[in-house]
């Protein structure tokens, strides 16, 4: 089944209604595209989760281990892993009941992709969320 993103108006549509984001391969590192991204969401209004087994806290925000850990809803999953883990995250996002399964630019798994789509989630792959969210936003 080849990826097909939702439209730009639907991402537009997810965007605006998403509150919670939880930011699997969250770096504490300023230098990373992660971290740069999730303070650029973070700084218009996003609530940030980060996901990350090796540190403690970003920005001032505890890190919690995996999805599982994380208490109440998530609108959108952002990964910023390599394709591969893509399945096993794909699998802890099931769990979890959250909206928009989102693989940051350059990350893409068709398996992972597949088997969220039979499940009925919306999936967004090879895409940068503040590149989206900068595109999309109203003016």
């Amino acid at each position: 089944m080849p990826i097909t993103n939702p439209s730009r108006e639907e991402i537009r549509e997810i965007l605006q209604k998403a509150k919670r984001i939880a930011v699997v391969g969250l770096s504490n590192n300023p230098e990373r595209e992660s971290y740069m991204v999730a303070k650029a969401m973070k700084d218009v209004g996003y609530e940030i989760i980060p996901v990350n087994p090796t540190i403690e806290e970003w920005e001032g925000i505890k890190a919690v281990k995996k999805l599982t850990d994380i208490d109440g809803h998530v609108d959108i999953v952002n990964v910023f892993r390599r394709s591969e883990h893509l399945p096993e995250i794909a699998r802890e996002f099931v769990q979890i009941d959250a909206d928009v399964f989102w693989a940051q630019l350059g990350v893409v798994n068709e398996e992972a992709y597949e088997f969220l789509k039979e499940k009925g989630y919306t999936v967004v792959m090879d895409r940068c969320i503040k590149v989206e969210h900068a595109l999309t936003k109203q003016h």
